[in-house]
């Protein structure tokens, strides 16, 4: 074997973490446990992030592996508060230069935490516990204005996020334009030189898109290169979803798409062969119940569907046979190139696109028959505090008229409590009582990802001590007109 042979099955060896012992053939086709990859993590914007709310959120997110990132006004304040792993933007919702593109770039969902803020005419303490018992406790003043806060700067959040969510029922996996960590760290190169071959191929980053290229040879029984992620740890579960979507500019060569769902180096994979078109773009969907199990390019008959709540690897493929000793109709040995954009998901449910935390009595202000004399201090005060929740509906119907799957939380008195209760919702903004800013946040990260929470505005209050039933709080409400 040449000595660029076994450099290059060195290489792949490594890459994958297959660890030669006294038999090195043996141990590359056992299944490798060291293997693992840690998945692109779902990136989550988190405005209003140091709020009372807001911060809770984003320790829920950050506990359930989420990527954060968070929109801040004083970013060395925010670092104190939210800790070093979370992606910090410096902007302000009330000016629309501040929300730069980037910011946005590459984010699942949004929640919404914002809010005028209010404190005591004669002031707080350094930790806000005057606040924090609520303004029934003292006499309260606005800082902001509320029709900045509450009105233009949703307005200016709903106008630059519809432009980089991503389409309802799609999680994109592999974003190239915009990858969140180097190529090199997940995808290698797995050649016929495991077999005895000679090709090679390669994958990089070029403007904007992943080259997988490289020289494909029939020499030594040899016939296919390919590019595959190491195992994702934990396994992607897209159980929710239809099939893989797949962006690309080809070659006018029919390459295969091909997964796993389990953790086995040379276990059974589940391919699918599309066609491409010289120098033009082609958008490939993959449907799960479309993939072919296979195992060394033999159809295994006995294999059950993919399991696609245990996504273990992708791989690209280029190879002289298709299936069962069948050759590729469009395989020429040679150099070739594949372009591609974008790996995701489609097909799934929708879910909202942005969470937002309004508050109840948005609509009680000036409402005929309402005795003030009965409602919470916010509404017999919103005059007093720059028409609060006046501005905080007109937000609320900036969300609802917008092309975005939304969920509006309007929670009645917020407490320092623990979320410990039972949440109970309504819709018609006429509940009182109070809930814990804990609940409110779990509540936040329910609702993104419930898909019978979608365009949904209702009141919340906490009731006995107990867990909530998520799908049955979000079952008995009413989609918005």
């Amino acid at each position: 074997m040449a000595k660029w042979k076994l450099s290059q099955l060195w290489q792949t060896l490594t890459f994958f973490e297959i660890v030669p012992n006294f038999n090195l053939w043996q141990r590359l086709f056992q299944n490798s446990s060291s293997q693992s990859y840690k998945q692109t993590k779902m990136t989550i914007l988190v405005a209003g992030a140091t709020g009372g709310v807001g911060k809770r959120v984003v320790q829920k997110l950050l506990a359930r592996n989420y990527h954060v990132r968070a929109l801040v006004r004083d970013a060395e304040r925010a670092k104190a508060i939210l800790g070093e792993q979370v992606e910090l933007f410096e902007a302000d919702l009330t000016i629309a230069d501040t929300l730069k593109p980037a910011m946005m770039e590459g984010i699942s969902a949004v929640i919404c935490c914002t809010g005028t803020k209010v404190q005591p005419v004669e002031g707080d303490t350094p930790n806000r516990e005057k606040y924090y018992q609520g303004i029934k406790f003292y006499l309260p003043e606005v800082v902001d204005i509320p029709e900045l806060v509450e009105y233009e700067g949703i307005k200016n959040l709903v106008q630059v996020i519809s432009q980089h969510l991503p389409h309802g029922g799609e999680q994109m996996i592999f974003d190239f334009a915009h990858p969140t960590s180097d190529l090199s760290e997940t995808w290698g190169a797995v050649d016929d030189v495991v077999m005895g071959g000679v090709s090679q191929s390669k994958i990089r980053l070029v403007d904007n898109k992943a080259i997988f290229a490289g020289v494909v040879s029939t020499e030594n029984n040899g016939g296919f290169a390919s590019v595959r992620t190491r195992n994702f740890s934990p396994p992607m579960d897209l159980s929710d979803y239809q099939g893989i979507e797949v962006r690309v500019i080809g070659d006018g060569k029919r390459y295969k798409f091909i997964t796993r769902c389990e953790g086995k180096w040379d276990g059974v994979g589940y391919c699918y062969s599309f066609d491409t078109i010289h120098d033009y773009p082609t958008t490939v969907r993959i449907p799960f119940k479309d993939l072919i199990p296979v195992f060394r390019a033999k159809t295994v008959q006995s294999a059950s569907q993919l399991d696609s709540a245990k996504v273990y690897s992708m791989q690209l493929m280029l190879s002289k046979f298709e299936y069962d000793g069948e050759l590729n109709p469009q395989f020429e040995a040679g150099s070739f190139k594949l372009e591609v954009e974008y790996i995701k998901a489609y097909g799934g449910q929708v879910k909202p696109q942005l969470v937002q935390v309004s508050s109840a009595g948005v609509t009680r202000p000036n409402r005929p028959g309402i005795n003030l004399a009965e409602e919470p201090p916010a509404v017999r005060m919103n005059e007093q505090l720059g028409g609060i929740l006046t501005w905080k509906l007109r937000g609320e119907e900036a969300i609802r008229s917008s092309d975005l799957t939304y969920t509006i939380i309007r929670p009645c008195a917020l407490t320092e409590q623990p979320g410990d209760k039972i949440l109970y919702a309504e819709q018609g903004d006429n509940l009182r009582g109070q809930v814990s800013r804990d609940a409110i946040a779990e509540l936040c990260i329910q609702a993104m990802n419930s898909a019978d929470a979608v365009n949904k505005t209702f009141e919340v209050n906490e009731q006995q001590q107990g867990n909530t039933n998520w799908q049955e709080l979000f079952n008995n409400l009413q989609p918005d007109n």
